[in-house]
């Protein structure tokens, strides 16, 4: 039996389960909507952080003119929205909201469950920490959120990539974080014949690669990278411009230069996709166990959809709906490899069964 899972019945580890799964929805709701507001241009268009009141909007003709009013004073506005009219900084304007309420109801629908499992005393000695420190990852993830908001609040219209980067991080921490909690509650049987280390960290492997490339997204999409050298395989007419070379110190390239950035995301993505290839030929060779299988062959879809989409997106010059569907596509594989790190890890799950414990 799991760490987790130790002295709960099977209807209460449901329970917990069903909710934290309700979480990880929304929060990889959060992660697509956070996507969409940075790619219509509207991360800015709320230029204050109220916890506790932002979660009311501008009611009357007089609050949006207040509103809007602080927004005229703001470098975005100044350096590139000038003579944007009323209904134009309502259209960017929502998007941002609902991304800072969406991120509000998640701790709410986080907390209050909790409390309550808590309180009923569902909730082993080992678990209720666990789920604490999700709570208090939440936390700083809307700290960190205001944070990467204010980098594009003082003289510079963009946010840092670096902390966009670091937000994005963050959330799919915690998203893989509460992932595992629930695929333990979900499978809370332990095999007695693991799979060999050689899966095991092949697996990890996998995990790790994808969430770098994940991560390097998120610089492709802090300089609006995804715009340049719309070509693929080149870059233009070269594998690698010469200009991915031309800032000094040589570091500040790898997350500073475009051409640099976009080459990088490219590279790690092709790599991802043949690993996740390789590793789905070694499943079957190998036969592994039918859940560890079956994520592999979920792996191996997703990740080929995936390249699929992100070579549209390029091609395409980043249409929103497109590069939307690509975050969601990095997240989808993210979560197809947890699953098969839990699978591969724990082995087989044996059925729950009817009685409680």
């Amino acid at each position: 039996m799991t760490l987790y899972a130790e002295q709960l019945s099977n209807a209460a580890r449901k329970q917990i389960a069903v909710w934290l799964l309700l979480c990880c929805a929304m929060i990889f709701a959060m992660v697509i909507l956070g996507g969409v507001t940075r790619l219509t241009g509207s991360g800015l268009s709320m230029v204050e952080w109220d916890p506790i009141f932002g979660v009311i909007p501008p009611l009357d003709q007089q609050a949006w003119e207040e509103v809007f009013a602080k927004y005229r004073e703001s470098p975005e506005y100044r350096k590139i929205n000038v003579g944007m009219d009323l209904d134009g900084f309502k259209s960017i304007y929502w998007f941002e909201y609902a991304h800072r309420v969406l991120g509000r109801s998640i701790g709410t629908v986080f907390l209050i469950p909790f409390l309550y499992f808590l309180f009923r005393g569902m909730l082993t000695r080992r678990l209720a920490p666990r789920l604490a420190i999700a709570f208090l990852l939440g936390g700083l993830q809307g700290l960190l959120g205001w944070y990467m908001v204010k980098s594009g609040l003082i003289d510079r219209p963009h946010v840092s990539q670096y902390r966009l980067t670091a937000h994005l991080g963050l959330a799919l921490v915690i998203y893989c974080y509460l992932l595992w909690l629930t695929f333990d509650l979900l499978f809370p049987q332990r095999a007695s014949n693991p799979h060999s280390p050689a899966a095991h960290k092949g697996a990890l492997y996998l995990l790790a690669l994808a969430a770098v490339t994940v991560m390097s997204g998120g610089f492709v999409a802090g300089l609006k990278a995804g715009f340049a050298y719309n070509t693929f395989p080149k870059m233009g007419d070269q594998w690698l411009p010469p200009a991915a070379w031309m800032l000094e110190p040589a570091w500040r390239n790898l997350f500073e230069n475009v051409a640099t950035v976009q080459f990088n995301h490219r590279v790690l993505a092709i790599a991802t996709f043949i690993s996740v290839l390789g590793f789905w030929l070694y499943a079957m060779r190998n036969r592994l166990a039918a859940t560890a299988r079956i994520a592999s062959h979920l792996a191996l879809g997703v990740a080929t959809v995936q390249i699929s989409l992100g070579v549209a997106t390029l091609l395409l010059h980043v249409p929103v709906a497109l590069a939307a569907t690509h975050q969601a596509g990095a997240v989808a594989l993210l979560t197809a490899l947890l699953f098969l790190n839990h699978r591969v890890r724990k082995g087989e799950s044996a059925p729950l069964p009817s009685q409680h414990q």
